[in-house]
């Protein structure tokens, strides 16, 4: 990945260039974990003394270290390893779901360092609520780091629409709630004079598995996350596609049942959500009134392995539904990976046959011949790994300017 950093000693050097020299180098570091010193050099396009001089101002500040590699099998001194050093610095990132909220501290490099996680009542806890607990995770998580460490960044992902511009929760169907400051009031009572960065839960999911989880390498993905609802997350070229506002890829509300579809949240009908979420799995399954959630659903895939007919119908009826929605999403935007996350990886790994028939019988053939139908590598934590990345934003832009401050 080329990229304009300034190399060669008898060139002057701004600090804005300095500060995106070292940005770049640190994420590269820190989305790999651990790259040899002269592939960062062939990734950057830069000299031997461009690089070194990079590497050890981060090092300086903490950020990495260099170790010997494992060996190449090749003669000679073997090349340096630049790692990230994941206990320097570290962000805190919450995930608000319909019917839980999660929350850890992430060290630089990705790696969950502590977490913590309770369920919540659907659709009745008020802001003040939700944001208690988030701020009461934060307090113990910060309480529980090394003395040492220090907090660089706080990022949330959301289970609504999230307007890009501020963060503001403009809507969350399922929740019933409208124009939400999430970050302002949790920055407030967490008292750590960070601002608090707010995405959308499938947004930075779909982030998170583009850039480490089972879209890594692919440059054009869709990622489908299940909750209560359906949300989507689309990269394309390498970058999210987020609409004017941020508002893009509510994928979960596509329309693809007009005639005789469920009622929807959003007031429509037959809408991709509708049709396989979680109600309406259980509802097909006859488990309305059993557990609701990821153990609802995953009761539901157990017992159609086990015979089950009736569970065994429901899955078949949404993988159905589900197969054309991936249908209509592969012949628009010819994705290299589709990615099913949340509950929808659970309902996938059900339904995957009719999901796949599906997108034989139906997808444009020079568009489905290559694409990959994954679930998440990185499972139910793929949001909240893309709310810490949220949290990494501002290091990753000016890392020891960040640091100073």
């Amino acid at each position: 990945m080329a990229s304009s950093l300034v190399s060669g000693p008898a060139r002057q050097v701004s600090p804005s260039t300095r500060r995106r020299n070292l940005g770049a180098v640190l994420r590269e570091v820190h989305r790999d974990g651990a790259v040899l010193r002269t592939e960062l050099a062939d990734r950057m396009g830069v000299n031997r003394s461009t690089i070194l001089t990079l590497i050890a101002k981060l090092a300086a500040a903490g950020l990495v270290r260099e170790e010997p590699s494992a060996g190449t099998g090749r003669a000679g001194r073997p090349s340096l390893v630049v790692r990230a050093e994941g206990g320097r610095v570290y962000v805190l990132a919450f995930d608000v779901a319909v019917d839980r909220v999660a929350a850890a501290r992430v060290g630089l490099g990705g790696r969950i360092l502590e977490r913590r996680e309770t369920t919540r009542r659907r659709g009745r806890d008020d802001l003040d609520e939700v944001v208690d607990v988030l701020a009461g995770f934060g307090a113990d998580l910060v309480a529980a780091a090394p003395p040492e460490a220090q907090c660089v960044g706080v990022g949330v992902s959301y289970c609504g629409m999230i307007r890009a511009a501020d963060g503001k929760v403009r809507l969350a169907p399922t929740l019933g709630w409208t124009d939400l400051d999430v970050g302002p009031e949790l920055g407030r009572r967490l008292g750590l004079g960070l601002p608090v960065a707010v995405g959308n839960e499938a947004h930075l999911g779909a982030l998170a598995e583009h850039m480490r989880g089972a879209g890594a390498g692919s440059r054009n993905l869709i990622y489908l996350h299940g909750d209560v609802g359906v949300g989507g997350g689309i990269i394309v070229g390498g970058r999210l596609l987020d609409g004017d506002e941020g508002y893009a890829a509510e994928l979960g509300h596509m329309i693809v049942n007009p005639y005789d579809g469920r009622p929807c949240n959003c007031g429509s009908r037959g809408c991709l959500e509708a049709e396989v979420g979680e109600p309406a799995l259980l509802e097909a399954a006859g488990r309305a009134g059993g557990p609701l959630g990821r153990d609802g659903v995953r009761a539901v895939v157990a017992a159609a392995e086990s015979g089950d007919e009736a569970a065994r119908r429901a899955l078949d009826r949404v993988g159905g539904w589900l197969g054309l929605g991936v249908v209509n999403l592969i012949n628009l935007f010819n994705p290299g990976v589709v990615v099913f996350g949340g509950m929808l990886s659970e309902i996938y790994r059900g339904a995957a046959p009719q999901v796949r028939e599906r997108v034989t019988t139906s997808g444009l053939p020079v568009s489905r011949e290559r694409v990959a139908l994954r679930t998440a590598a990185l499972g139910y934590d793929a949001t909240l790994a893309g709310a810490a990345e949220l949290g990494f934003a501002a290091l990753l832009a000016d890392p020891v300017g960040v640091l100073a401050a």
